[in-house]
């Protein structure tokens, strides 16, 4: 069933019922909070419905799996889906929701169906409609709200991290899906239509406009709801919005309510919740989910505790509907209704006009906001540099022209792509496309500028914000005027009207003001446009021209801006400032004069804003007083000699355009190119590398001679310079730099040359696997690969064995390269050797990383891949040794024979290995634990127990504090800090690493472009069974709100103490009586790294991208120590007169310690869940574990707090299994998952 489908009653009749119920809804908003339903998908898992239930007997040959289409149960299970409406109408909803998240055309071709989804639609809305008539009475009204989900497509997002331009849905086909869908959610009797979970405001802004043109269609008009969805802690939709910018977006289509649905459960809703109950003058509503998901994805808040925390939300004044979403049930329902009964539903505020337009972030134009500045330099008409850029397709360089323009004020950015040899259309959807995916751009509103409406139509359906159109006129007469104006309030957008009509532009004051006024007129009255949303342009003419009819042009302009603010009630006024200077083109001091006399003044009657350079703008009370009274005199046209005068004085002025600059030592520039080339990649210098290439270029028979010759011989000798030890690994990184900027610029030309085809040493495939997202170490040996002319195709983190594997088939690979840095990685890595040695691989699997080493390998991982050889390589320094002897052909034979007997010896020792020390039984060794005196301990009682966070922490605080020592060992320079600095040896390149270091550091910190966030908590809490720790509120109810579970060390060692410790010594038993605390924490400084060390990388500069890395886990670390310290000093309080330096600090010279699980006191990363859980760390940092237990941001630290006067750092050493099952039984996990996590510290 397809196309526009029949009303199910007649569509008079059906508009008189729809409007009946509109009124109803409005009657009863104003009573009460109204009540909408729960969660579907949730209602539906509990029937457990298999494929066949799915299929039914309809689709019981369907060519694909239908399990999960639960849209499609409309037309295969209808009675379980009215079933679920009746138990939410008896749970109290007023609101009914359609079973059709999913039922756009879109979403269910991911099933193949289509061709169904009009039918699913209707459907769906009379299962709704009949459920809600059974129980409907005068009294007590039920509704149908139709809902159009987002579908499974995002419209400002790539699906390609390498094209940021890329978009796997438009703007129309989702225009078209959304068309379907809402007809036929009408067609079965819907009261209002419900836009709902948007993450991507642009698929919400296509769904508004299908609903207009439905409703324009049918000529009905139903309520319509928004409800946006927070993704995370960071209080922005999936593509970057907040609240305020997501209600900017769709203010337009007037809803009768706006809210927030799923991703957070209320309570962390609620923030945002408030800002949106702020701005919005409609209804708003909240349909949250049932607290966050745990760590097997199903919601734990229970309805009373929902209810509970919903009736905050009603008694604050932020609701006038409510509901629930994942994880809700009829159940919190009815516990949400009865909670908020007795409540009054919100008043919506009354806002002041203001134009508000948005990008990811609002931006509002009151009558209190100064002048804006919209930016101009992004005008293929005005910018002769900015149109070379786009004819050259060069839209990198393009997109940092925009950067360049907010960075220096811009508030609105301008796009003008009109140009006699572009492609206006396509250039404009891509630039836009581009801006969409750099945030501290996209930031702020757009103006799309063009005299062809079809380009100002396809930018904006790329814009997710609400931005300006520039512009429509009465030029071709009011009919193409008031058509242009309707869609442009239909796209949600802004709009600046010309002054200009029929007869042409106005060029005096009077045809402005006619102009204008009925402009105005017209859009008021015909389109219902807002006026706030009306910017006029009475046209900016350059002055002192030497024409006199052009005499008035800069005192006309101004004299109507401000008769356009007195006249014309909240309109806008807005002008292309460069022209009023054209005139005298070349002479740039003069023009910035012209441009701040003729702001000033105009700013003074009402200008708004203005689209100028905003680098590039004097200030008016610095001009030249002999300058600033002839410009006057010009603008204010003040005397007819004005022209004149300014002519004459003008040439003083101008600016010769002469600059110092700085000396450089350029005599290497004399040598041969083949010569300058290595001297560039040797001391890795790209600032001539382009140009010394393209000579290379001309000098050879074929581009790819270039990289075989000079690039590669600079790259040996880097290569023997490195194997050596005269040089280091941040200097080859830095060459790596300079060869892959080289090969860039050359590969258009090899392309061309479709015989060519670079010679190298080898392709390897690196990845660093499942469960893992550390890679520094990994892009160190690919760089360091790469310098050695072999190929490297890198995968990232948290790569699975079935990629991996799947990948080096495909493409051929020489080897395959592991990485990872915490323990479960390494029963990934015997994973992949396994899977090597099932699928038939005969390639060497190389093996690096923090955790691995050469005895795991030869154990665990090489008795598993016996076709060829698992290989440990200990760092990067090695692997171009390693990947040689591999691949060479004399070579491979005996260095693998040699491995091989090398691994037999290794094994031999661990299985003949003696352990030193006594092993105890887990039952003797908790009776060797440490015996304390707790009857007479006093624990220090935290000042502020509980939860803290911290967001935007200070960045240059945590200088200080930060160890340089592991920094340096991370580039491959061993040596203490800052002795490291005056190394005979590697002195030298430690000096330049650290000034380098530094550089990015002091960027970092004052460009704000890490973001550091920390939670941590102080409980109460005590021992029990020996190795558990109970943790409680801070109420003091005596129920443990969790249970931590500690290793006990087993192997006494000689000489050694005889007590075996755990962890859960340092807290006092709870059979003892004594009250004693712990606390946790979790720190990062990774917000933000990944985005920019990716900008890095599409430069080809991997020095800095691995910089950033770098330096955000040092950033990290001397998080954790700075929180560490004010914790003992502030918030616990039992250190507050502790007063360390730094090296004090990195020694440890205080009292207590801040274990972290997953390190040797307490080796279970599977602990980091319960950790996470206390702290709700997710939402209140966005650090998020992966299913090893790995921290992304990958600049990520946790663990413990103890304050025992005793406490401090042991290794548990190796364990035995007895322990295990122990652990096991206490945590209600098998033997096998506790012996998972446990492996490298088992006492095999």
């Amino acid at each position: 069933m397809t196309g526009i489908l029949r009303m199910t009653t007649p569509i008079d009749v059906q508009k008189d019922l729809q409007a009946s119920a509109h009124q109803r809804l409005n009657a009863a908003a104003l009573r009460k909070i109204l009540v909408l339903d729960g969660a579907m998908g949730t209602m539906i898992q509990g029937y457990t419905l298999d494929e066949t239930d799915f299929r039914g007997q309809r689709f019981n040959d369907w060519q694909c799996d239908l399990n999960g289409n639960n849209d499609l149960l409309s037309l295969t299970q209808p009675d379980i889906i009215s079933a679920i409406h009746r138990a939410y109408l008896d749970a109290g909803s007023d609101i009914i929701e359609t079973n059709t998240f999913n039922a756009t055309a879109i979403s269910q071709a991911d099933y193949a169906m289509q061709a169904y989804s009009a039918e699913i639609n209707l459907r769906s809305a009379q299962l709704a409609r009949s459920a809600c008539d059974a129980v409907s009475t005068k009294e007590h009204p039920r509704f149908v709200a139709g809902v159009l989900g987002p579908t499974s497509r995002t419209a400002s997002l790539s699906p390609d991290v390498n094209d940021p331009g890329a978009r796997n849905v438009t703007f129309d086909e989702l225009v078209g899906a959304y068309d379907e869908s809402c007809t036929s959610l009408i067609a079965g009797g819907c009261d209002l239509i419900m836009v709902e979970t948007i993450f991507d405001t642009l698929n919400a802004k296509a769904a508004l406009f299908a609903i207009r043109n439905v409703y324009n269609r049918l000529g009905i008009e139903l309520p319509i709801m928004i409800s946006g969805t927070i993704t995370d802690a960071s209080g922005r939709t999936l593509s970057g919005q907040t609240p305020e910018a997501f209600w900017n977006s769709v203010r337009h289509s007037a809803p009768i309510a706006v809210g927030l649905n799923c991703a957070l459960g209320p309570s962390e809703l609620r923030p945002h919740l408030l800002e949106l109950s702020n701005c919005s003058d409609c209804w708003v509503s909240a349909h949250p989910n049932a607290g966050l998901p745990n760590e097997f994805g199903g919601y734990d808040l229970n309805p009373d505790d929902m209810a509970r925390t919903i009736a905050e939300f009603a008694a604050s004044g932020l609701l006038n509907i409510v509901g629930g979403c994942c994880g809700t049930t009829p159940e919190h329902i009815s516990k949400i209704a009865q909670a908020v009964a007795n409540l009054a539903p919100r008043k919506p505020p009354t806002l002041p006009p203001a134009c508000r337009l948005s990008g990811l972030e609002p931006f509002n134009i009151d009558s209190k906001s100064l002048f804006v500045n919209i930016g101009e330099r992004c005008n293929v008409t005005g910018s002769a540099a900015f149109k070379r850029l786009i004819l050259e397709e060069n839209y990198a360089a393009a997109v940092e022209v925009a950067r360049n323009q907010v960075l220096n004020g811009a508030q609105v950015i301008d796009i003008n792509m009109d140009e006699g040899m572009l492609e206006s259309l396509p250039a404009m959807v891509t630039f836009v496309n581009l801006l969409a995916s750099e945030p501290d751009i996209s930031r702020v509103p757009l103006m799309l500028d063009s005299s062809k409406w079809s380009v100002i139509e396809a930018g904006l359906k790329c814009v997710q914000g609400k931005p300006v159109v520039n512009s429509i006129s009465l030029k071709e007469g009011e009919e193409e005027f008031l058509e242009r104006a309707r869609l442009c309030k239909q796209y949600g957008a802004a709009v600046v009207v010309m002054a200009f009509d029929e007869l042409g532009q106005a060029d005096n004051l009077q045809r402005r003001q006619q102009i204008c006024q009925r402009s105005y007129d017209l859009l008021i009255a015909k389109v219902g446009f807002s006026a706030e949303d009306i910017i006029f342009d009475p046209n900016v003419f350059a002055v002192a021209t030497g024409i006199d009819e052009h005499n008035r042009y800069g005192l006309d302009f101004i004299e109507a801006s401000g008769w356009i603010k007195r006249h014309l009630p909240d309109a806008l006024v807005s002008g292309g400032i460069s022209n009023v200077s054209f005139s005298f083109r070349g002479n740039n001091p003069v023009r910035e004069a012209i441009h701040s006399v003729f702001l000033y003044h105009a700013i003074r009657q009402g200008l708004s804003m203005g689209i100028v350079n905003a680098g590039q703008l004097a200030v008016y009370d610095d001009l030249s007083t002999e300058l600033r009274d002839v410009v006057e005199d010009v603008v204010l046209y003040r005397n007819l000699q004005a022209t004149e005068k300014l002519v004459n004085v003008a040439e003083k002025f101008r600016n010769d355009g002469t600059t110092q600059t700085v000396r450089q030592d350029l005599k290497w520039r004399s040598r041969p190119v083949h010569r300058r080339l290595e001297h560039a990649l040797i001391k890795g210098i790209t600032e001539f590398i382009v140009q010394d290439t393209e000579e290379a270029r001309q000098g050879v028979e074929k581009p790819l001679q270039v990289i075989e010759g000079a690039l590669m011989d600079g790259m040996n000798r880097v290569g023997d310079l490195f194997g050596a030890g005269k040089m280091f690994l941040p200097q080859v990184v830095k060459s790596a730099r300079v060869m892959k900027q080289a090969v860039a610029y050359l590969q258009p030309y090899i392309e061309q040359d479709k015989d060519a085809r670079a010679r190298t040493n080898g392709k390897i495939l690196m990845a660093t696997v499942k469960g893992d997202v550390h890679d520094i170490g990994k892009n160190i040996v690919g760089v360091v690969l790469q310098c050695n002319n072999y190929e490297v195709i890198d995968l990232g983190v948290m790569v699975p064995t079935e990629k991996i594997l799947r990948e080096a088939r495909d493409q051929d690979v020489d080897i395959i390269g592991l990485s990872g840095l915490i323990t479960p990685s390494l029963d990934e890595m015997v994973r992949v050797g396994s899977e090597m040695q099932r699928q038939g691989f005969n390639i060497p699997l190389l093996i690096g990383g923090a955790t691995t080493s050469k005895a795991h390998t030869a154990v665990k991982i090489a008795p598993q891949y016996e076709d060829n050889q698992a290989i440990y390589v200990a760092d990067a320094s090695r692997a171009v040794g390693v990947a040689g002897k591999l691949m060479g052909e004399e070579t491979r034979s005996e260095f693998i024979a040699g491995i091989q007997k090398d691994y037999v010896a290794v094994r031999k020792r661990t299985a003949n290995r003696t352990r030193r020390g006594t092993l105890f039984a887990y039952s003797d060794a908790i009776a060797q634990k440490p015996q304390s005196n707790w009857q007479d301990f006093e624990a220090d009682t935290p000042k502020q127990l509980g939860n803290q966070v911290l967001v935007d922490y200070p960045l240059k605080t945590l200088l200080p504090y930060i160890d340089w020592t592991p920094f340096f060992i991370t580039w491959d320079l061993i040596g203490k800090y800052p002795k490291i600095l005056s190394d005979d040896v590697i002195g030298n390149a430690a000096t330049t690493l650290f000034k380098d270091a530094q550089t990015m550091l002091h960027k970092i910190v004052e460009e704000r472009l890490l973001e550091a966030r920390a939670v941590f908590g102080l409980w109460p809490a005590n021992t029990v069974n020996a190795d558990d720790i109970e943790i409680y509120s801070e109420t003091g109810a005596n129920q443990p709100t969790a249970v931590l579970h500690h290793i006990r060390q087993q192997i006494q060692k000689p000489g050694a103490s005889e007590e075996l410790r755990s962890l859960a010594d340092y807290v006092a038993p709870k059979d003892s009586g004594r009250d004693d605390y712990i606390g946790g924490f979790a720190v990062t400084v990774g917000i933000g790294a990944e985005h920019l060390a990716a900008g890095y990388e599409r430069d080809l500069d991997d020095y800095s991208a691995i910089m950033v890395k770098a330096l955000a886990d040092r950033l990290a670390e001397a998080f954790a120590e700075h929180l560490h310290q004010r914790v003992r000093r502030e918030y616990w309080g039992y250190a507050d007169n502790e007063n360390l330096n730094n090296d004090a600090l990195i020694g440890e010279k205080y009292r207590g310690i801040r274990p972290a699980p997953g390190y040797p006191a307490c080796p279970d990363h599977s602990e980091k869940a319960t950790l996470f859980k206390l702290l709700n760390a997710e939402s209140a940092t966005g650090i998020v574990l992966t299913e090893s237990f790995a921290m992304s941001p990958a600049a990520s630290v946790s663990g413990w707090y103890h304050a025992h006067p005793d406490a401090k750092y042991f290794n548990t050493g190796k364990i035995s299994h007895d322990q295990v099952e122990s652990l096991a039984e206490r945590k209600g996990i098998s033997i096998e998952q506790m012996t998972r996590w446990l492996t490298p510290v088992l006492n095999d």
